[in-house]
């Protein structure tokens, strides 16, 4: 018995390199294709599609056997990972709220931060018309700097934030519109 536990509690290394090893593909793909200027755009560019869909069916896998990847199995750098790619599947959104589900389980467990369920939950309610709760997603305001997408009840939305381990909305938003930025133009170049 005391063998099982021992097991159970070893990090899996190539499952945790994997997941790293595919979002660095992911980067290193977004980089080029920001370098070239071929994104953004107003297309899913399908270079990145493509890659997205791999990555989302190898992590799919990895659910159907492990349940969400948690820092117990892969490590935080691979659980890290593994929320990257759920992040970037939003061609799927029912896949997305699977990962959701599953990462709800792993944050109650201790086996990833609440801050990654944060950013899932309100990508899949953002993409799904609805509002977000924590104020974690994005768009361009009209003077050209980000501003949040809509929040679920704007009052409450540091409360949440807190309790999933984020800073307070107001600090987010002024360290995106920070020093050494001149302006909205700016904002994008990095951010690109």
């Amino acid at each position: 018995p005391a063998n099982e536990v021992r097991c159970m509690n070893t990090r899996n290394t190539m499952l945790a390199q994997q997941m790293v090893a595919l979002a660095e593909q992911d980067r290193a793909l977004l980089d080029e294709l920001a370098a070239s200027g071929e994104i953004p755009s107003a297309d899913y560019h399908p270079r990145v599609r493509a890659l997205h869909q791999a990555n989302a069916e190898r992590l799919c896998a990895v659910i159907d056997r492990h349940g969400w990847p948690g820092k117990d199995t892969v490590g935080e750098d691979g659980s890290e990972a593994a929320w990257y790619i759920a992040m970037h599947a939003v061609f799927d959104v029912d896949f997305m709220q699977r990962c959701c589900s599953a990462l709800i389980q792993a944050v109650a467990a201790g086996q990833a931060p609440g801050w990654q369920l944060a950013f899932l939950e309100d990508r899949i309610r953002v993409l799904t018309g609805r509002p977000q709760r924590y104020g974690t997603q994005f768009e361009i305001g009209d003077d050209g700097w980000p501003v949040p997408s809509v929040i679920e009840r704007p009052d409450d939305v540091d409360r949440r934030r807190q309790a999933l381990g984020l800073e307070p909305l107001s600090s987010r938003l002024a360290r995106l519109r920070g020093p050494g930025l001149a302006g909205p133009d700016d904002w994008l170049r990095r951010s690109a």
